[in-house]
């Protein structure tokens, strides 16, 4: 409902009851009440979405407050300022005065300034004898000074919230990248799946991400990129079992029953350095390395290991690898051993199968020695982080869950889980 032109201590202009609540009252202001001009500012600029400002807003702000002749604006000063139009399109970078109109309408539907329109609807000041204005009709200024401390409130709710948008769009990229290696590595290996849907459905998640702009929006985003990880993943743990357990299971146990005797290797191999032999390139540049797998999912079969990271908690690859230093440390490992691990499998899974003989380290006398038959076998081709993985997800669940797998799997699984 509009009031029509009537004359208002706010000026003559046709204005919304709730405008003219709104101006009334932030016409209060405490006596003796100063505060710098350009801190009002910043607080506007870095709360301008809750406010509802444009950028173009923002710089016809800037230029009615150069227009004060006073840093600070204060209680008891005149708080008018009255440029021409074109003073104002000047100082505003030159905008058109259509542009300009439609931004000043915009700063007082806000809240920002108050217009004091004189009787003939022009900008000006009638002075004094000794020079000072003794009455302005332009645009007031009083509404920043008497909303100063709700603008600040708002220009830190929208520093958290802007906080919170960051580290949820870091959880939706780590989200995505496990996501994408697991869907390679399905559509490379040819399992069995509809991985073309469950792509579609990955890429249409990627697509909303870009159209997100609230925390709400992420968060629902991340939350289905979440389930679409978890499916997955127990996809390819179904998968690895089903197809490693029957053909594989004679061979885990007979490599665990080597690794725990006595009379088996009990001290760590010298390197190949050490021991006069020449590595052969032919065999390291017709390897790949191994396949990389999550970190999620790293985590979840070894969860030990995050014990010894700096700050007890492991959230990217760095901080599994600051704490396979101290593990490698801790078992005896020596540098030579590890690097060539490094060498032949990346740094990445390296880490990875230090963690997996952590998880399970009683069962194996000598982690050095084990670590460069794993470095050993993963030269030929012949080993594969997945099924240690798996194995040691299976011992890890709940008693219920791996009886329901299948006993005989889970037998050979549990004791090849390092």
């Amino acid at each position: 409902m509009q009031t029509g032109n009537v004359t208002t201590p706010f000026g003559r202009r046709p204005m919304s009851l709730a405008l003219i609540k709104k101006q009334m009252e932030s016409a209060e202001i405490k006596p003796g009440k100063s505060v710098d001009k350009w801190q009002i500012y910043r607080d506007i600029c870095d709360a301008r979405s809750l406010l509802g400002l444009r950028d173009r807003a923002l710089s016809v702000l800037n230029a009615l407050l150069s227009f004060y002749p006073e840093t600070c604006l204060s209680e008891g000063n005149n708080l008018v300022v009255f440029p021409s139009n074109a003073q104002l399109a000047t100082r505003a970078n030159g905008i058109a005065g259509t542009t300009l109109r439609e931004n000043l309408a915009l700063l007082v539907n806000a809240g920002m300034i108050r217009r004091r329109d004189s009787p003939n609807g022009k900008r000006y000041a009638r002075k004094d004898r000794g020079g000072g204005v003794k009455e302005a009709f332009g645009f007031s200024l009083a509404p920043l000074l008497a909303r100063s401390e709700e603008l600040a409130r708002l220009a830190q709710q929208a520093a958290a919230e802007r906080k919170q948008l960051k580290i949820m769009k870091e959880k939706i990229s780590l989200c995505r990248r496990d996501i994408r290696k697991i869907l390679g590595a399905a559509i490379e290996e040819h399992a069995s799946g509809d991985w073309g849907k469950i792509e579609a459905h990955f890429v249409g998640l990627i697509s909303q991400v870009q159209k997100a702009r609230t925390l709400q929006a992420l968060n629902n985003i991340f939350g289905e990129m979440s389930m679409l990880l978890e499916g997955l993943l127990n996809t390819l743990e179904n998968q690895l079992i089903s197809k490693k357990s029957d053909t594989n299971d004679d061979e885990y146990r007979h490599h665990i029953q080597n690794s725990e005797t006595d009379s088996n290797i009990e001290s760590e191999p010298r390197s190949k350095k050490e021991q006069g032999e020449k590595s052969s390139p032919t065999i390291s540049q017709r390897n790949d390395r191994i396949k990389a797998f999550p970190l999620g999912l790293v985590l979840r079969a070894c969860p030990d290991v995050a014990m010894y990271a700096p700050s007890g908690i492991i959230g990217n690859w760095r901080d599994l690898m600051s704490a396979v230093v101290t593990v490698r440390s801790m078992l005896g490992v020596s540098p030579s051993a590890y690097q060539d691990a490094c060498h032949v499998m990346g740094s990445e899974m390296a880490a990875a199968a230090m963690a997996c003989i952590l998880q399970r380290g009683g069962r194996i006398n000598s982690a050095g020695g084990y670590l460069r038959d794993l470095t050993r076998r993963a030269e030929k081709g012949d080993f594969s982080l997945g099924p240690m993985l798996m194995a040691l997800m299976r011992a890890n669940a709940p008693l219920g869950n791996r009886q329901v797998r299948g006993e005989r799997g889970d037998v050979a699984g549990s004791e090849y889980a390092a």
